[in-house]
């Protein structure tokens, strides 16, 4: 049974999400924060940064950091495959720049609208096991997707800016 701060949550979380396939597992993410989804693509490495930073990508000129969600969600790194794609996704501005992060996913599944009643508060793993990366989640068509709050699965502020300017910029030059 639902309680009224349970409701209130799944009311708040109600909406478009597109979802995708990582690890075999379900997920999705709120559909307003997707830009684009493209092809799997040849990524630049960035030295020193965290190996779930796959490197960067140029977008139709922008330098666009990607994260490897699998590794990201602490699963094993898997071979990319045929369906294997990058789901450019925007999280806000700052200093006026918005924030475009590219993040690897096994499949793209759809984007589908999930109401209130189809999600139930993220689940209960005892006071020293912290979930605010999930949202919810969601019982759809007999399966179950986990929905994420993607600014906490980066790490909020310091993953967001984990690739400084200056690395992205150099990264992003030819070779000489």
């Amino acid at each position: 049974m639902k309680t009224d701060e349970n409701v209130c949550a799944a009311s708040r979380f109600a909406g478009k999400y597109l979802t995708f396939s990582i690890h075999g597992e379900s997920y999705g993410i709120d559909v307003l924060q997707v830009r684009e989804i493209i092809r799997n693509t040849p990524i630049t490495s960035v030295p020193q940064e965290p190996a779930y930073v796959r490197g960067v990508i140029n977008l139709r000129g922008k330098i666009i950091p990607v994260i490897d969600l699998r590794q990201r969600l602490g699963f094993a790194d898997a071979a990319d495959t045929q369906q294997t794609c990058i789901v450019v996704t925007e999280l806000g501005s700052t200093g006026g720049q918005r924030i475009q992060i590219g993040l690897i996913v096994d499949r793209v599944e759809e984007v589908t609208i999930i109401t209130a009643e189809n999600i139930e508060g993220p689940p209960d793993f005892g006071a020293d096991r912290a979930s605010g990366h999930i949202l919810g989640m969601a019982k759809i068509k007999g399966s179950i997707k986990t929905l994420l709050n993607i600014r906490q699965v980066l790490g909020g502020d310091e993953a967001l800016q984990a690739l400084p300017e200056q690395e992205l910029a150099a990264a992003a030059q030819p070779a000489a």
